[in-house]
């Protein structure tokens, strides 16, 4: 059964923590607070000159210093397996991530099978993107994998487990695991425990997630045996996988299919989170947009919404300016999502004003406080809740692009593991 070898364990890298500063090592996924240097700043100058994945990643505020930035990239990744990194051999881990709320999240980091994968519309795979991919986005970032050394997750990926079957069992087995990485994370990332699952362990949880994603499974989660089985649900850096992707299938040109499937770059690091942990909420992703004139789009917006005759349950949305909130109904929309009604209008309303960019903005403080202070205007809107995800992606195929994130940024994943893909 294929969902068997789903997730494997891998040779993950991890630095000796008796020798370097895990708070300094750690740092947030490359796709936050794009609109916020000052926090990268703090990053720099708390990192220094210490160790840090602060230098084997690119953060996406800096994307237009792609080419320099790059090199000096493979060139620390280089450095760090010389000097830094220390190999875990087929090693799975189970890690506690203790948020800044103070709840604790769970997941398990190993290695998914591309070949599983598939995040092109209408997949039926037992890994599926949850939003749709931007294509455009995958070729530069490829060409950043394509000579990069090492990779360091920040995918989460999302199982439906109520039962609470395969992480959760980890959990009451964690005083009999060997602790790898326990340390704090910085600018109020909260606390982050590391643990590795022995092989005996590693087997018990291929099978909980087979078990899944029987037909009977099915039939009692969504109502028909005849489903294409979605056993991993992108949560977070579905990019970042899409990219992964990509550039195996490069690779699997080059070598024919036989030579790349013992490839390394055929598998990627990710953790794997249950949908049903209590501390993992899902958060709307907010926009904003940059260059807007605010009566300008209001007239259009509200115009547009005039025109919908959809059948889905009336939406709220609220344009923030700078001189206040202003409150729009959507009273018969098409799609189920408010997300999905706003992106609709702003793809169009982008193409009218190419002048205008857009940004995708996690947390209402964050969003005001870029429209108080820059020449921007914010929409807010209520998310999706978490018990919508896998049955919609199961029966109506990926959700709008950044449809919802899972918690506050600061709660985001940190890199911390790392993998050789070459």
């Amino acid at each position: 059964m294929k969902a068997l070898n789903c997730l494997t364990g891998a040779e993950i890298l991890l630095p000796d923590f008796n020798q370097i500063n895990g708070t300094l090592w750690s740092t947030v996924a490359c796709d936050q607070y794009t609109s916020e240097p000052h926090y990268w700043q703090q990053v720099e100058a708390l990192v220094g000159e210490a160790p840090s994945t602060l230098r084997l990643t690119l953060p996406e505020i800096y994307l237009e210093e792609s080419a320099r930035r790059i090199p000096a990239i493979h060139k620390a990744m280089e450095e760090a397996l010389r000097s830094v990194l220390q190999a875990h051999p087929n090693a799975m881990i189970y890690l506690e991530r203790t948020q800044s709320d103070g709840k604790v999240r769970r997941g398990l980091i190993g290695a998914v099978d591309l070949e599983q994968y598939d995040y092109q519309k209408g997949s039926v795979s037992l890994i599926r993107a949850t939003e749709g991919t931007v294509l455009e986005r995958i070729p530069p970032r490829v060409a950043i994998r394509r000579s990069a050394p090492l990779e360091l997750p920040h995918v989460m990926l999302l199982i439906d487990d109520p039962e609470k079957t395969v992480i959760e069992e980890c959990a009451a087995k964690a005083h009999t695991l060997s602790t790898v990485y326990d340390f704090d994370l910085m600018l109020n990332g909260g606390h982050v425990t590391g643990r590795l699952i022995d092989e005996a362990e590693q087997t018990r949880i291929r099978e909980a997630l087979a078990a899944l994603v029987t037909p009977q499974a099915m039939e009692a989660r969504y109502g028909s045996s005849e489903l294409a089985p979605l056993l991993f649900a992108v949560g977070d850096g579905n990019h970042s996988l899409a990219t992964a992707k990509a550039s195996f299938e490069e690779i699997k040109a080059q070598l024919g299919a036989e030579a790349a499937a013992s490839h390394p770059a055929r598998y990627a690091l990710a953790e794997i989170v249950n949908l049903h942990d209590p501390a993992l909420e899902f958060e709307p992703i907010y926009r904003a947009l940059f260059g807007a004139d605010a009566n300008t789009l209001t007239e259009e917006l509200t115009q547009w919404l005039s025109t919908l005759r959809g059948a889905a349950t009336p939406q709220a949305i609220t344009l923030v300016t700078s001189e206040g909130d202003r409150a729009l109904t959507v009273e018969t929309p098409e799609q189920q999502l408010t997300v999905g009604t706003l992106q609709v209008f702003l793809d169009g309303y982008l193409q009218r004003h190419p002048e205008v960019k857009i940004d995708y903005i996690h947390g209402e403080a964050s969003l005001r406080r870029l429209v108080a202070e820059q020449n921007a205007l914010g929409f807010l809107f209520d998310g999706m809740t978490k018990d919508q995800l896998f049955r919609t992606v199961i029966y109506d195929g990926a959700l709008p692009r950044k449809t919802f994130s899972m918690g506050h940024a600061d709660d985001k994943r940190f890199y911390l593991e790392c993998r050789r893909i070459k």
